[in-house]
């Protein structure tokens, strides 16, 4: 696979949509004093080539539909398949719509993967009849976030707490 041809502009168009995805083409050939058709065609080569591959809102999850959602990080040891390494064990994991984000860490395990749900149990319930059945899972660690700080660069609560904004109430 070659390497996406990336330009000091396409750079910028970059950087800016990371900062603000709701700008159009217009607005980012003001900002940049380009002609919008051409970043308009820019944006979309990036798209693609798969370069940008989506654009995402940052919701402060502490002040709404906090007893709705959910999330845990959860830690995921394997064995990698003789030929296929850790990429047949990724795939598969991906296709499950409760994981919204999953990495190949160092470290202890091999796997990290952000996990929702609409409660504790469904998400224990997920990984204990999903992850954990793998063929080539030995271990999963389960960790719930209680309170979120920040989320892609923005911060979502700055360590202050407001009334009804504390650390989630868990109990047995």
């Amino acid at each position: 696979m070659t390497e996406p041809n990336i330009s000091g502009r396409d750079q910028s168009i970059l950087e800016l949509l990371e900062n603000d995805a709701r700008l159009n083409a217009q607005d980012l050939a003001d900002i940049l004093n380009e002609d919008a058709d051409t970043v308009r065609d820019a944006v979309r080569r990036m798209e693609d080539e798969r370069i940008i591959c989506g654009y995402h809102t940052v919701i402060n999850y502490n002040k709404v539909l906090r007893d709705e959602r959910i999330m845990a990080f959860i830690e995921v040891d394997v064995s990698p398949m003789k030929d296929k390494g850790y990429d047949h064990t990724a795939a598969l994991l991906a296709k499950y719509p409760e994981i919204d984000s999953l990495y190949l860490i160092t470290g202890d395990n091999d796997f990290i993967c952000l996990v929702q749900g609409r409660t504790m149990f469904e998400v224990c319930q997920f990984v204990a009849d999903r992850i954990a059945v793998m063929e080539n899972v030995q271990s999963t660690k389960t960790l719930f976030v209680l309170k979120q700080y920040k989320q892609s660069g923005v911060l979502t609560g700055a360590g202050r707490t407001t009334p009804g904004e504390g650390r989630l109430v868990v109990s047995y």
